[in-house]
């Protein structure tokens, strides 16, 4: 069993960046893959970012290629997503996950266990 909470969302302006947060608790978070998706009003649920139990290899959706970075600390049982030059369209609630195996899943039915939620929005 794993617990996710996600922390660091807010308001910023087109262009800024934000750091996001996922400390975990609970059992052997290095067994597990981590991936962040994010679903905004009226849209369903959508792959961000995943990234591996060793953190050696991560993959992105296209959108975001470039502007956000996802790494982990398994020492401090943290994921986390460094998102920079924002824009409104990355506005949406952001969720962090964990996965049981070994693999880089971008659907959220492959995922075990998910946070609350944290809300990021960017203004034009």
């Amino acid at each position: 069993q794993v617990q996710l909470v996600e922390s660091g969302g807010g308001l910023v302006q087109a262009g800024g960046s934000l750091r996001l947060s996922c400390a975990a608790s609970g059992r052997s978070f290095s067994n597990y893959a981590m991936g962040w998706f994010r679903q905004a009003p009226g849209k369903e649920r959508e792959f961000v970012a995943v990234i591996s139990r060793g953190g050696r290899s991560t993959s992105y959706t296209d959108s975001v290629k470039g502007r956000f970075t996802i790494t982990r600390d398994n020492a401090k049982n943290t994921v986390y997503l460094q998102m920079n030059s924002l824009k409104p369209d990355d506005t949406a609630v952001y969720y962090c996950a964990a996965h049981t195996w070994a693999s880089l899943p971008r659907e959220p039915h492959d995922y075990n266990y998910w946070g609350q939620g944290t809300q990021v929005t960017v203004s034009s």
